[in-house]
């Protein structure tokens, strides 16, 4: 709906004058002109505000005209519309509202904006200052009747139609709005001559609108073409609303809205069962009925400051916080802990020590400078021990590294929380990954025959800072988990392509610097023959030969190690009380080749290049037997098999079977010895039985 003719004129002015005052110091609205469609709208007023009256006023344009602004009797109601001000830095914002509702206003749901707008009027906001006008806010309502905005919603509830019984997509091959999709016979937006030309090549099934298909084994299904009449012996019946393809809705017509909190609460009813013995992921409790809490990541990757602890889960975790917000944890050294026996109370052993390199755990430092402010020291690191045995808890052990800063330095700090559970009669060996097969997440054990000291386990790189493999830190390889990591080596103008691929094979082959990994999570480190396999390591290239140029053509390095490739094939090797146990049967590691160029640009300068290497660990889960050989049935009478015939004869009694996924198994059961039951008494009680018995 266009403005009136003397209207632009009048919009150009006040848009000019909203541009040129700000520089002048003069009051002004921004904006200065406002298409309202909603209900509210909102400006600001900048300029010197002191002692200025804002006002309200609807101007009433006759036959085409807006009258000549004025400030004479202005006031803050205007009909329908009210008028608010609030004050802010420098500024004064302005809201008007529409007070009543639109429910008199009456519209074509099916047509949001073809009809004409209901409300259509002209509102002014004056600024003033002893009844002098000083600046304006001209506002255009105009505001329709299915607008979204208009409409009386409410933010506390919303309707939900109960549609339980629609299937999701009644035609999902209708993938173009507004044209026919060709072989889609349910597009209702193709004409009966358009569909006449491929009604012989629609699609079937969901896609082709057939939401509600019926399947093989129910009673109101008709058989397949070529299959005999008896099959299937037993059917089922079920009703066509009982589908799988139905959308899943609410029952109710009204959801209320989820009130937003700025505070979590986690367990709001505390039950505590420590009194009688801790499960494994029981909270720990203190004496307090309160969690004992340690700073844990979330799944979101956020620290967590009161994380309980869970009984026999052992974490290792970082979290990196702010030193001015950081708060001292002390508590640790008062605390009583329940040890599982009704009244038992474990205290923990602290034992304090002082961090060698303050910069490894705290960056980006800035110390405010501060006349008589004493240091502080803060935890970089904390590490606890449990001892359990059975469902108690006998010790806890407990490492604090600490860092003297200053009492107003500001910076990020890096703090590190491990947790780790051990039997109470457990010395200095090494920790299990299950017994006997591996748990999952545990760290896969490993053993160098070749050396006294051996090595425990696989490692991948933790890169941190700016990912160098100088300041990459290792972790372990776990069991069940494929993980992928890698570090960037610094190359310098001087090297040349046999030291790089010396200098890259050496830092790979520190990820692996074992023979051997146990099968089992309890193999014995003591007994080579107790369970270990040897790691298999393929296509290692030899960098003693020199047979490769030190300096290759245009500056290409050829064959260089990039990246490691780490395979592990497990099986599950039986069960312990009902728990699948698995195990590793081989390791294979194999490094990948690639070629690569020093980049510089027009000049080389003495300027390090970056080479990105990295290492890859799969898990490959391979079957514990070999799959059941087909029986002499199946393999001369292929025409009764389920999968290429109509007729399966595993599947002739199908609701007394395990391929009925219905209903429970033993109620499956339990109804097929009733119907034999049935059987065995009608042939009982018939005439043949009855002649033999008179015989």
């Amino acid at each position: 709906m266009g403005l009136p003719p003397p209207a632009p004129l009048l919009l150009g002015l006040l848009l000019l004058l909203g541009v040129l005052r700000p520089l002048w110091g003069d009051l002004v609205f921004i904006p200065a002109f406002i298409r309202m469609t909603g209900p509210a709208v909102s400006a600001s007023l900048v300029g010197g505000t002191e002692d200025v009256t804002v006002s309200l006023a609807l101007l009433q344009d006759k036959e085409g005209l807006l009258p000549t602004p004025a400030c004479g009797a202005l006031t803050n109601e205007t009909g329908d519309w009210s008028l608010t001000v609030t004050p802010s830095v420098s500024a004064l914002d302005v809201t008007v509202r529409l007070k009543r509702g639109l429910q008199g206003c009456s519209a074509n749901e099916t047509d949001p904006f073809s009809e004409p707008p209901c409300i259509v009027q002209t509102l002014l906001v004056s600024a003033s200052h002893n009844s002098s006008c000083l600046a304006h806010l001209l506002i255009r309502v105009e505001i329709y009747a299915n607008s979204s905005l208009a409409r009386n919603a409410s933010e506390n509830v919303t309707v939900i139609p109960n549609q339980v019984y629609q299937p999701l997509g009644p035609c999902p091959c209708n993938l173009t709005a507004g044209a026919c999709d060709v072989r889609c016979c349910c597009d209702q937006e193709c004409s009966s001559d358009l569909t006449g030309l491929f009604r012989e090549a629609c699609f079937t099934g969901v896609f082709g609108g057939d939401v509600n298909p019926l399947f093989d084994q129910l009673c109101s299904a008709q058989g397949a073409p070529e299959a005999p009449g008896w099959f299937p012996f037993l059917c089922v019946q079920s009703p066509l609303a009982n589908s799988p393809f139905l959308g899943y809705f609410y029952h109710g017509s009204v959801s209320s809205r989820p009130q937003a909190s700025a505070e979590v609460y986690l367990h709001t009813d505390l039950r505590d069962f420590s009194d009688f013995g801790y499960k494994q992921g029981d909270p720990i409790m203190t004496v307090d009925k309160a969690y004992f809490t340690i700073p844990q990541v979330s799944l979101a990757g956020q620290c967590l400051q009161n994380a309980p602890v869970a009984f026999l889960q052992n974490f290792d975790v970082q979290c990196a916080t702010r030193l001015e917000v950081s708060q001292e944890r002390d508590g640790i050294i008062n605390a009583k802990i329940k040890n599982g026996v009704l009244g038992g109370i474990v205290t923990p052993r602290v034992i304090y020590e002082e961090a060698t390199d303050p910069d490894k755990f705290i960056t980006r430092t800035e110390t405010l400078l501060s006349n008589g402010s004493a240091p502080r020291n803060v935890n970089v690191e904390e590490h606890y021990i449990f001892r359990w045995n059975n469902n108690t808890i006998s010790e806890i052990s407990v490492k604090i590294i600490r860092v003297a800063i200053n009492a107003h330095q500001k910076g990020i700090m890096t703090q590190r929380f491990t947790v780790k559970f051990l039997s109470y009669n457990s010395g200095d060996e090494k920790e299990f990954s299950g017994n006997p097969g591996y748990q999952l997440g545990k760290p896969v054990r490993a053993l160098n025959a070749n050396r006294v000291n051996n090595v425990t386990t696989l490692h991948l790189w933790q890169s941190a800072g700016r990912g160098l493999c100088t300041s990459a830190t290792f972790k372990p390889i776990l069991f069940g988990e494929n993980a992928l990591s890698g570090c960037l080596l610094e190359v310098g103008t001087s090297e040349n392509c046999t030291q790089l691929r010396e200098n890259a094979v050496e830092l790979l082959d520190s990820l692996i610097q074992a023979t051997h990994v146990a099968m089992r999570g309890n193999s014995n480190y003591n007994d080579p023959s107790d369970g270990w396999v040897e790691i298999i390591r393929a296509d290692a290239p030899d960098t003693d030969t020199g047979a490769d140029p030190s300096v290759s053509v245009n500056g290409v390095c050829t064959d260089i190690p990039a990246r490691l490739h780490v395979r592990i094939l497990s099986s599950d090797a039986g069960a312990v009380e009902g728990i699948t146990q698995q195990e590793i049967l081989g390791i294979e590691t194999r490094l990948s080749l690639v070629n690569w160029q020093f980049q510089c640009g027009l000049t080389c300068e003495d300027k390090a290049d970056l080479f990105p290497v990295s290492a890859s660990v799969q898990f490959i889960k391979i079957p514990a037997q070999l799959p059941r050989p087909p029986t002499r049935f199946q393999i001369n009478f292929t025409e009764y098999d389920c999968n290429r015939n109509e007729v399966c004869w595993p599947q002739l009694l199908y609701p007394v079977t395990r391929y009925y996924q219905g209903e429970p198994y033993s109620q499956c059961v339990a109804k097929g010895l009733l119907l034999v039951s049935f059987f065995m008494l009608a042939v009982f009680l018939s005439s043949p039985w009855a002649r033999t018995c008179q015989v």
